[in-house]
This record gives C-alpha cells, structure tokens and sequence, in this order.
C-alpha cells in the first residue's frame, strides 16, 4: 500500500453582508467569510491537505480566484473535484484531521453537521474526518475576530 500525508492552511476575512460557510454548512453569525468563492476556509484547507499529498499542487492552481468558473461557488463542489483529481493518481481518502481557528461563534456545537457534510461529500465515514475549533485567545487577527483560518491534514491511500 502506497500512503502518502499532506497539509493544507486557509484564511479568510470575516466582512459584513456574507453568509458563514464552515465545513460544508451554513452557521448563522452576523458576519462571513469573504472570498472569490463561499471561502469556506475548513474545506478550502482540506482541498490544499489532499492536492499536496497526492503531489498536485494546491487549491488555487486547480481552481483560480481570477475564474468566473468558481465566483461564489459552493466549496463542496470544489472538495468533490479535488477528490476526483486525487482519485486520477489513484489516491482515496485515508483520514483528515482538522482545525478551525475562530473566537465566534462557538464551533463544537457545529461538529457533527460538518463532519457528516464533509463525510457525505468526501464519501468516507464519519469516522475519517476529526474536526476540531479553537480561539487564539483574542490574540492576532482572529483573536481581534477580523478572520478565521484553518489547518488541515490528510492521509491518502493508493
């Protein structure tokens, strides 16, 4: 069995007038992420996890902020066609182990949504994905509650 690992980071800006979109699904907050797609920053950093592991670069070659193609795309659109392209080296899903970085809203209660999204999407168990939210203690652009980043790695398997 050929196994491979990777990482994946993203941020975006949290702004006014934007839907929140983490991990697949809709959280309610007064502010979103803003970016040239949803900027769903969980899936976006678990889509760069997979293209590294898999040796095919990352997020932005694959999907470019300058195409009309992925203006205001739904991110789990982006996560299934990288799942393709990882599957075209003959690569599946092994495990993804993930955190969001985010002062509010409160994520946990939020887990279990995202991680059967995810699952659904990714079509793996429930079991693959770990999904897990932390603070930075109100320091740094997320602790001043202007952004929200998140890691991730993956395994793969061939």
């Amino acid at each position: 069995m050929n196994i491979r690992v990777g990482m994946g980071y993203d941020v975006h800006k949290l702004v006014e007038g934007r839907d929140l979109w983490l991990g697949g699904i809709k959280i309610e907050h007064s502010v979103g992420l803003l970016g040239h797609s949803d900027a769903d920053v969980l899936i976006h950093a678990i889509c760069d996890a997979l293209l590294g592991a898999a040796n095919m670069r990352d997020i932005g070659y694959h999907f470019p902020d300058t195409s009309a193609d992925t203006l205001d795309v739904d991110s789990k659109i982006l996560l299934k066609k990288t799942i393709d392209l990882i599957a075209t080296k003959g690569y599946k899903v092994g495990n993804i182990d993930a955190t969001v970085c985010a002062e509010r809203p409160k994520l946990n209660p939020h887990v279990p949504a995202m991680k059967a999204c995810l699952a659904q999407v990714m079509g793996v168990d429930e079991d693959a994905i770990s999904i897990k939210a932390t603070t930075t203690e109100k320091l740094g652009f997320t602790g001043r509650e202007e952004g929200i980043s998140a890691y991730a790695v993956c395994l793969i398997e061939k």
